[in-house]
């Protein structure tokens, strides 16, 4: 599986593998020893799973943008996943320019979902989820809102800059300042949200 990845992602000369691991132990190390822009974890490995180790990687301050790699029967693993702090999930059996794609927008600071998680997760987390009225939405400014649905399509802080006219520190800002309104807990999860209202 891991040749095949390595294969797909380096067929355009726009990604470079720097490095590969069997387990989450061998994943941590790897990140430490190489410094990828981004890393992708399947949640299901031998020894220290995936999950775990993605636990203690989003924890780090200087942590690379994760995504996680996932097939449909991992729902319960990729709802844990948001939860530590991925900014991706990506099936297996994404076409290649998705998956190259996908980690340049990781690398660029965007977040990515595959549609097909996207619409199996909508349910759950809005099951969970009061609500969009006056306590969620009603409560952003124009611009935040504008923000918001730049988070939706899964744009970086420098797309939803360009496109409104605003430094990427400062839409910086206003992702940190939905986060704590949304009571999300990373840019992923906003999204998630955003997507399941309908504002895309």
């Amino acid at each position: 599986m891991r040749a095949g990845l390595r294969t797909v992602l380096e067929a355009g000369g726009a990604v470079e593998v720097v490095g590969q691991a069997e387990d989450g132990a061998a994943m941590l190390a790897c990140v430490d020893a190489h410094r990828p822009d981004v890393v992708l974890v399947d949640v299901q490995m031998p020894g220290v799973s995936g999950l775990e180790a993605l636990r203690v990687l989003c924890r780090r301050p200087d942590a690379p943008p994760a995504a996680v790699l996932t097939t449909f029967d991992l729902d319960d693993y990729v709802a844990e996943a948001l939860r530590v702090g991925v900014q991706g999930f990506l099936l297996k059996d994404a076409e290649p320019d998705a998956l190259v794609r996908a980690v340049l927008d990781l690398a660029a600071g965007g977040a990515v979902l595959d549609p097909r998680i996207t619409a199996r997760l909508l349910p759950r987390l809005a099951a969970g989820t009061p609500p969009p009225g006056p306590s969620k939405l009603a409560d952003l400014t124009p611009r935040e809102l504008q923000v918001l649905r730049g988070l939706a399509a899964g744009d970086s802080n420098a797309v939803i800059g360009e496109r409104l006219g605003l430094a990427e520190a400062t839409v910086k800002k206003y992702v940190s300042a939905l986060l704590i309104k949304l009571g999300a807990e990373n840019r992923v999860q906003a999204a998630l949200l955003a997507q399941g209202w309908g504002l895309t």
